[in-house]
C-alpha cells in the first residue's frame, strides 16, 4: 500500500478536527498503531481500510488514491460543471484585479482549447494541458500554504520540494509542446501535421472568437510586460 493511504487518513482526521487518540479509540486500535499507519511506518489490512472508510464516510477507492472524489465517483466529461455558466459572483471585493484576471484567463483558455481541438493531436493537447494544470496546482499550493493551520497531508509532494518539481516538470511539458507543435516527435508520439497547424492572425482571432479575442490579446500584452 502506497503512502497515499497514510496521507489521506491523516487529512481526514484533521478535517474532522479530532485528535489521534480519539480516532484510534473509535477505530478500535491503539494510538501508537494509528500513528504508525498515519506515518506509513506500518501497513494495515483490508479490514482496517474498510473500517476507516465507514468511519469517515468515504470510499475505499478514495482512501487508496484511486479517485479524487470521496464517494469514489469517477467524473465524466459531461459531468464537469461549466464554470462560466455558474459564475455569478463577479463583484469585486476591495479590488477589481482578481475579477479582471479571472476573465482574461477563462476567455483565453477557451481559445487555446478550441485551437487544440482543431489540431486533433492528443500528445500536443496533453502537453499543453499538463503545463497549465501544473500552473494551477502551484498557484493553489502557494495560497494553501499561506495558513500554517492547513494540513500538509492534502498533498503527497512535500512542501519543500514542490516548487522545484513544478518548475522542472513544467519546463519539460512546455518543451514537449513546442516540439510537437513544430511537427517533431516526442518518444513514440507524432507531432502536429502541418496542414492542421492553425493559421492565426489578430483579425482571424477577432472574427472567430468575437467574445474572447480581446481577452487573449490583453493577456499576451500583460505577459510580455512581465518578461
Amino acid at each position: 500500500m502506497s503512502n497515499t493511504f497514510s496521507r489521506i487518513i491523516t487529512l481526514l482526521r484533521k478535517e474532522r478536527g479530532i485528535s489521534q487518540k480519539q480516532a484510534a479509540m473509535e477505530l478500535g486500535v491503539s494510538q501508537a498503531l494509528l500513528s504508525h499507519y498515519e506515518k506509513g511506518i506500518r501497513q494495515c489490512g483490508l479490514e482496517f481500510v474498510v473500517k476507516v472508510a465507514d468511519y469517515y464516510n468515504v470510499s475505499c477507492d478514495y482512501l487508496l488514491g484511486r479517485t479524487a472524489d470521496k464517494s469514489g465517483a469517477i467524473i465524466a466529461v459531461d459531468e464537469i460543471p461549466n464554470a462560466e455558466a455558474l459564475d455569478t459572483d463577479n463583484k469585486a471585493r476591495g479590488s477589481i484585479l482578481p475579477v479582471l484576471n479571472k476573465k482574461l484567463l477563462f476567455n483565453s483558455m477557451n481559445i487555446i482549447f478550441n485551437l487544440l481541438q482543431r489540431c486533433d493531436n492528443k500528445a500536443l493537447t496533453n502537453a499543453v494541458s499538463s503545463y497549465l494544470i501544473l500552473a494551477v496546482y502551484a498557484s493553489f499550493r502557494q495560497l494553501y500554504a499561506a495558513n500554517p493551520k492547513n494540513p500538509e497531508a492534502m498533498f503527497s509532494v512535500p512542501a519543500y520540494a514542490f516548487q522545484a518539481d513544478v518548475l522542472g516538470v513544467s519546463a519539460k511539458f512546455l518543451a514537449e509542446a513546442g516540439q510537437l507543435a513544430a511537427g517533431g516527435k516526442v518518444g513514440d508520439e507524432e507531432g502536429l501535421e502541418s496542414e492542421k497547424a492553425p493559421f492565426i492572425l489578430p483579425d482571424n482571432l477577432a472574427r472567430e472568437f468575437p467574445l474572447f479575442a480581446s481577452s487573449l490579446l490583453n493577456l499576451l500584452r500583460k505577459a510580455e510586460e512581465m518578461l
